[in-house]
């Protein structure tokens, strides 16, 4: 069964529960980044395709889940989002497969803010790692679009956004 550090979900439901700082492993790993956020999950029947390896979809679940665990911690929940009027949606993945994992497997997943120039889009960028062998497991990029929540369109980074997303940008 598949363990995350607690469940992630949009649409006004909880964000993942996070800890400040990473565990003493996630430390060790070599991140582009000097503090990653980090969740763990284990690759669960579930995740398994007909490859016998882990599924392509349940490696997009995950990133999605550590950026908004992330997005949380940042104090950007989805009340936050209504209150603001403004959210987060993904416009662009770049996902590099570069090893297998397997049912049991733990990954560690990280985050971090890339880009943001404070308009309308930022990058985030994303590393799996298998915990037992430290072997990277996945590269990635998504970009994030801003948007109005009534409207659904594209909307101009509000000064919340701004000031959060900026803390946390990795340049």
């Amino acid at each position: 069964m598949r363990r995350t550090l607690g469940r992630a979900r949009h649409a006004g439901k909880p964000c993942l529960s996070h800890t400040s700082g990473m565990d003493m492993q996630a430390a060790t790993l070599p991140w582009p980044v000097a503090e990653p956020h980090c969740i763990r999950v284990t690759v669960g029947a579930e995740d398994i395709d007909a490859f016998e390896h882990t599924n392509n979809v349940s490696y997009l679940r995950w990133l999605e889940q550590c950026a908004w665990s992330h997005t949380c911690a940042l104090g950007l929940d989805m009340d936050a989002y209504r209150r603001i009027g403004t959210g987060c949606v993904a416009r662009r993945h770049e996902l590099d497969y570069l090893a297998a994992s397997f049912e049991g497997d733990e990954l560690i997943v990280g985050t971090w803010i890339e880009e943001n120039d404070g308009r309308v889009t930022m990058w985030r960028g994303y590393r799996i790692f298998r915990a037992a062998d430290a072997r990277e497991v996945l590269r990635a990029r998504t970009q994030w679009a801003c948007v109005d929540m009534a409207s659904g369109r594209p909307k101009r980074q509000p000064p919340e956004f701004v000031a959060a997303y900026a803390a946390a940008t990795s340049t």
